[in-house]
């Protein structure tokens, strides 16, 4: 029987080419976020259309080496891994404290999205920190041997892949959202104050209101993740000095008493961390536009 030279795929090809995929499916989850509304939040936005860019780029370079006969690979493939590897760990991380403690004044809610794109960066980095440490699959018949990866390096990679798992378990859990939102949301008394430069309704505490696109004359239709977000002002109307509009209520299907202003139910926003902000204000987030709301609306 002939010899014949066995063949080997390029070092590390499997692992990086599932990485590769994995960064294609965290690029398409925040490109479909950012097109649907986060890109109207400032910072927030940009910064995710960088990581949509910075993940499909990292994902046909990657992909790309990955198939590269080993000889050429090297330490080309090693730089191109190692940069997903971070990727994938920063992304997790900037999801996390956007959920903890905020992040350039937006903060995040548990969403599906939010836990499927956080369980997808955790196995970017294992995958591709597996990739750089393991050598070529050996696939010829008369081969004596075959490559052993560094297992050295595997429990490092396991248990920062354990770690990583359980902070963003911790923080789906426990979101700063579910212990922060306004307690002020509650209080019925409106009032007039100016934020922005504009005359606008707040809450008792001077949180501002707002007003969501697609309500329709007293009728939310905000619920779920966007009432996370939007948290409504429930509770018995009264009206404080300087309101000139109508103040009225509406039943919400949980049962709750939600106050309207000249037929607009109202919201407060969990991105403004004190009285007299306005980081809600012109967003378009959880499937329409959101706005103060004048006080001379009407």
């Amino acid at each position: 029987m002939g010899s014949k030279r066995g063949s080997s795929l390029p070092r590390r090809s499997v692992s990086g080419i599932a990485g590769a995929a994995l960064l294609v499916a965290s690029g398409a989850i925040h490109l479909d976020l950012y097109l649907t509304g986060y890109r109207t939040i400032p910072t927030i936005g940009w910064l995710f259309l960088l990581q949509v860019i910075a993940a499909f780029a990292l994902a046909v370079a990657i992909g790309a080496v990955s198939v590269w006969p080993q000889a050429l690979a090297g330490p080309v493939f090693t730089l191109a891994a190692a940069s997903g590897a971070l990727f994938g760990l920063g992304t997790l991380g900037g999801y996390l404290l956007s959920l903890r403690v905020g992040l350039f004044g937006f903060t995040e809610v548990r969403t599906t999205a939010g836990i499927v794109a956080g369980i997808i960066d955790v196995a970017i980095f294992a995958a591709l920190a597996v990739a750089i440490g393991s050598g070529p699959v050996s696939l010829g018949a008369h081969s004596a041997r075959r490559a052993v990866p560094a297992r050295r390096a595997f429990p490092a990679i396991a248990a920062v892949s354990v770690i990583a798992l359980v902070l963003l378990a911790a923080d789906v859990a426990s979101p700063k959202t579910q212990a922060t939102a306004p307690a002020a949301a509650g209080t019925a008394t409106l009032q007039a104050r100016d934020i922005g430069g504009e005359r606008v309704l707040t809450d008792a505490a001077g949180r501002t209101l707002y007003s969501f696109a697609p309500d329709s004359p007293n009728k939310s239709v905000c619920y779920g993740s966007c009432a996370a977000y939007w948290p409504p002002v429930t509770g018995a109307p009264t009206a404080g000095a300087g309101i000139t509009g109508k103040i009225g209520t509406i039943k919400r299907t949980d049962g709750t008493t939600q106050l309207t202003y000249d037929g607009h139910p109202l919201y407060t926003y969990i991105g403004d961390s004190a009285p007299g902000q306005d980081k809600g204000n012109n967003i378009n987030l959880n499937g329409g536009l959101w706005l103060v709301v004048p006080v001379s609306a009407g």
